[in-house]
């Protein structure tokens, strides 16, 4: 029965061939319209978990406190000091040109803000807005003594050691985009408590709809007042250091990374491809129709995706060569059993080749792509977000790859006339028959050997670690990094985290903001803070206290003048610099607090566990505060890696195991073809710890990625082994050169496109995608190794007759 369907198929695919061509020409024709509609998704909500109750409650705490949207510019003085007339010239000229920028609301710096040097201010009997050096022109000596440690405006206009300044560019918001975002947060802060209806999850969606296109106008509004910004610190250059800061300026960075990604490295495969195809294959046509086909099928996928609105991210980047390489695996085994065809019985028409290419060949490379759909399904139960639109984006192009590979590709051949094909190379076949007399004549020592070297490389994943830094997902010669280190280590860190505190102490004065009692508590929370190594900038109301007893002669102030002093600077200046810190509304108070990242040695599971003990310690109990922000989304990432590696791994082990038991009909010989997988996916990660890489959502998908891919060749080894074993009446010599002829030539050439391809990542700027690149090539060399050792000297060990003869050594030729 099966036999009879792949032989309908494999004819009505030949005689049908122009109506395919045709039937693709349509749907390349659809793919295109929706090319244009294929979007990128780079901001940093990108790589976090979205819904779940942590996002949910950053969200309100964000609508709460409304900070506003900022740039910072920061100004290093190359030769000259921060306090001197060229510092506040360059500042001064930088600043009238920002504020020509038309999105600017606000440009904020050392030479803008008051600084109060007398109690007097405290008391209304000096004019606050007075007292900035646009007014004063305050001497270089003078803003020195003003600014310099500074307990609300350092690491936020100036660094702590007195080296370099900044300007923070606040925008104007979209009040339409501003409202539609309200609502939406308003409608998911139900999750916390409850489920969402059908009728707010309907209104949910519209109003996504509405945003949508009012973010992308916002994202390229973005892109070309950064392109502004560049232009304008151009000249100042030349005696300064500036670099950018803020969320969205990372952003545009990262959309920069991801189209290079998409179309310098997409290129960069087909060329390589193309050169590894022309040099093992030696004939032109096996070079262009090839990578026509990988061409179409990219295609087609970008205009799926564009009509599904299912967008890149610094995720999923890499899919277009990935796409490329995974169609093409699958046309070199059918390339490579159409040679052995055309070499063996050259008598045979075009038509005819096609068709014994596609009985031989259907059947195994069908399931060699389910198996490697299975990989990529996995990915749909890690249980983060990113990761499963990865996964669901690759499925759909897996299924255009299957369409094109197997249907497209063997109609155009047939299009083609018969010609020789050119014999393979000798230290190919010396490379194989060596192979083959080893795991013959040796089979228990392969195993033994192989499966000691794969076991001592399993025992890194005992070493792995999820800790990691946004900032070294860069390179370090990169822009965004230099600008994020910089920021990082200069201006009091670069991760938000945010302690939102529930005031339970009301003041009995209805004209107070806050109590004694709130306020000492506060301070205990911020020197709590304060105390960690990684903690950089740590601003709240404790800021206002601590600026007013410098002024009040170290003496602590009532709650009156408190009150006073908060009003008095909220509305004048901090309310711009950092946001709100206390809600009147909702009686909750906020403590802004941006981590180092760059700091040496920084557990981040650490910090927060270290950090809830010590609020323990100074009364502070769970249900009093919510940790809130970057910080807390980035760890709760990290924190689920582990778990969703076992989840993933788990399931692509336990899918393909079934796959193999549908296929074989063998539990034997099913389990006989994980195992080399299963070998290959815990050494690599086991690789991934020993080199102390990191486990993040981009290395978390090598391991079932690279099994997904890798297994396609065992199956087709194990296919043609039960092949040869079946002629061969059970001995293991047939079945053995069954194999190696029939697959391992295809095996060899696969690893090496697949392998040279994924490597050419290794010259991205995204470091996620140079370890992706290297790791799942250096996980298909293992497969290889794998396949070509372990894997044939079990099935001859454990599957065929153990009554074999010895391997005839004149037989090497045949190879």
């Amino acid at each position: 029965m099966k036999n009879r369907l792949i032989s309908t198929l494999a004819t009505g695919i030949v005689k049908w061939r122009w109506a395919v061509v045709i039937a693709f020409t349509v749907l390349l024709a659809g793919a295109l319209t929706g090319v244009g509609k294929f979007k990128i998704a780079a901001s940093a909500d990108t790589l976090l978990v979205k819904d779940n109750k942590l996002y949910i409650q950053t969200q309100v705490a964000q609508q709460t406190f409304s900070p506003d949207e900022f740039i910072l510019l920061a100004y290093e003085p190359r030769e000259h000091d921060v306090f001197s007339e060229q510092t506040f010239s360059d500042l001064s000229q930088l600043q009238q040109e920002i504020k020509q920028i038309p999105r600017v609301e606000s440009v904020t710096s050392i030479l803008t803000v008051p600084l109060i040097d007398s109690a007097e201010a405290l008391t209304g009997q000096t004019e606050v807005s007075e007292l900035t050096w646009q007014q004063q022109h305050y001497s270089a000596k003078k803003m020195k003594a003003l600014v310099s440690g500074h307990p609300i405006f350092t690491d936020l206009l100036i660094n702590r050691d007195n080296t370099a300044t900044s300007i923070q560019i606040v925008f104007k918001p979209n009040p339409e985009l501003v409202d539609i975002e309200q609502q939406i947060t308003g409608i998911q802060a139900h999750l916390l408590s409850r489920e969402l209806s059908a009728e707010e999850q309907e209104q949910l969606e519209a109003l996504k709809a509405q945003a949508e296109p009012l973010r992308e106008q916002l994202t390229q509004t973005r892109k070309e007042e950064i392109k502004q910004l560049n232009e304008i610190t151009q000249p100042i250059n030349q005696r300064a250091n500036t670099y950018l800061g803020g969320s969205y300026v990372v952003g545009q960075h990262l959309i920069d990374i991801i189209k290079s990604d998409l179309v310098i490295f997409g290129l960069a495969i087909a060329l390589v491809v193309a050169l590894l195809l022309a040099v093992l294959f030696r004939r032109v046509k096996w070079v262009v129709f090839p990578l026509l086909s990988c061409g179409l099928s990219v295609t087609l996928t970008i205009g799926a995706l564009g009509w599904a609105d299912l967008r890149a991210t610094v995720i999923s980047a890499n899919f277009v060569a990935l796409q490329i390489i995974l169609t093409l695996a699958v046309m070199i085994h059918m390339l490579g059993s159409y040679r052995y065809i055309a070499r063996e019985k050259p008598q045979t028409d075009q038509h005819n080749r096609v068709e014994l290419m596609l009985k031989d060949k259907l059947s195994p490379c069908f399931f060699a792509s389910l198996t490697t759909s299975v990989g990529f399904a996995a990915l749909l139960f890690s249980g983060l977000e990113p990761v499963i639109s990865f996964g669901l984006m690759m499925l759909i192009a897996m299924v255009i790859s299957q369409l094109v590979s197997l249907i497209l590709f063997p109609a155009l051949l047939a299009l083609l006339p018969a010609g020789s094909e050119a014999d393979d190379y000798a230290f190919i076949r010396t490379i194989l028959h060596r192979s083959r007399q080893l795991t013959l004549n040796k089979p228990g020592v392969t195993i033994v050997g192989t499966g000691l070297v794969f076991v001592a490389l399993s025992v890194g994943i005992t070493r792995l670690n999820v800790e990691n830094s946004f900032i070294d997902y860069f390179a370090d010669d990169t822009q965004v990094h230099r600008e994020l280190a910089y920021i990082d280590q200069e201006f009091g860190g670069t991760t938000a985290l945010d302690i939102i505190l529930d005031v339970t102490d009301k003041p009995d004065d209805p004209s107070l903001i806050i109590s004694a009692d709130s306020v000492n508590q506060l301070q205990l929370v911020q020197q709590a803070v304060t105390a960690f190594e990684a903690t950089g900038s740590v601003t709240s109301l404790a800021n206002f206290t601590e600026l007013a007893t410098q002024l009040n002669n170290g003496r602590p102030l009532t709650e009156y003048e408190l009150t006073s002093i908060y009003y008095l600077l909220n509305e004048k200046v901090v309310n711009q610099l950092v946001g709100a810190y206390f809600s009147e509304q909702d009686q909750r108070l906020r403590v802004a607090i941006r981590v180092q990242d760059t700091t040496e040695g920084l557990d981040r599971e650490q910090f927060l566990n270290n950090l809830k003990q010590d609020l323990a310690t100074a009364g502070i109990h769970s249900e009093q505060y919510q940790l809130t922000s970057l910080f807390v989304l980035y760890q709760d990432i990290l924190s689920r890696l582990f778990d969703s590696q076992i989840t993933t791994l788990g399931m692509v082990y336990v899918a393909l195991g079934l796959v193999f038991l549908l296929i074989f009909r063998s539990v034997k010989v099913a389990l006989i073809a994980l195992l080399p997988n299963v070998l290959t996916t815990l050494a690599i990660l086991g690789v991934i710890g020993w080199a102390g890489i990191p486990l993040d959502i981009m290395t978390i998908t090598i391991a079932a990625i690279a099994m997904g891919i890798a297994v396609d060749d065992t199956l087709h080894f194990v296919h043609s082994y039960m092949a040869g074993l079946k002629a061969g009446s059970g001995q293991a010599v047939p079945a053995a050169e069954e194999a190696f002829k029939h697959s391992g030539l295809a095996i060899l050439m696969t690893t090496t496109v697949i392998a040279v391809g994924f490597s050419l990542f290794g010259f991205s700027d995204f470091l996620p995608s140079v370890y992706f690149g290297l790791l799942t090539a250096l996980a298909m060399i293992m497969a290889l190794v794998a396949d070509l050792t372990l894997l044939p000297a079990l099935l001859n060990k454990l599957v065929a007759s153990q009554s074999d003869p010895a391997e005839p050594q004149g037989d090497k030729a045949n190879v």
